[in-house]
């Protein structure tokens, strides 16, 4: 499955690109990141059969291994790319937030999207390490 990162703003050369490049160069499944403008332009269209997460503050709070069980069983159910959205200063439409397969929150907080592209970064490498059944993750463990 496609793990597609589509955020608005570019990153450019700075701590929160290292830390995404850090975390992407783990993932082994297939990676796409695409940069949209802050302001105009629309997210691309759905691929068939794919699913579209967005982040936004007010979105659901997912523990790291709900979030990787997630994406375990649309992988192992055929989806063929799941498209996290990160939006600008002023978020998402109401139609945009309709029509997307699942909305989450890195808590209850406001994070700079630049933060929440590296958080993301993290998040997919935690998941797909936790799928693959490596010890990174330590959930519950004392």
């Amino acid at each position: 499955m496609l793990l597609h990162i589509i955020a608005r703003g570019r990153i450019g050369r700075s701590p929160e690109a290292e830390l995404v490049e850090r975390y992407m160069k783990r993932v082994t499944w297939a990676q796409k990141i695409s940069e949209l403008p802050d302001t105009g332009g629309r997210i691309p269209l759905p691929a068939d059969n794919s699913r579209t997460i967005l982040l936004d503050e007010g979105g659901e709070q997912m523990s790291s291994l709900e979030f990787a069980r997630l994406l375990e069983k649309w992988r192992d159910g055929g989806v063929r790319e799941a498209r996290f959205c990160l939006g600008a200063a002023d978020g998402f439409t109401p139609e945009e937030r309709e029509g997307a397969d699942k909305v989450i929150a890195f808590g209850r907080a406001t994070w700079p999207h630049l933060m929440a592209r590296a958080m993301l970064a993290e998040q997919l490498w935690r998941a797909t390490s936790i799928v693959a059944g490596h010890p990174y993750h330590r959930e519950g463990r004392q």
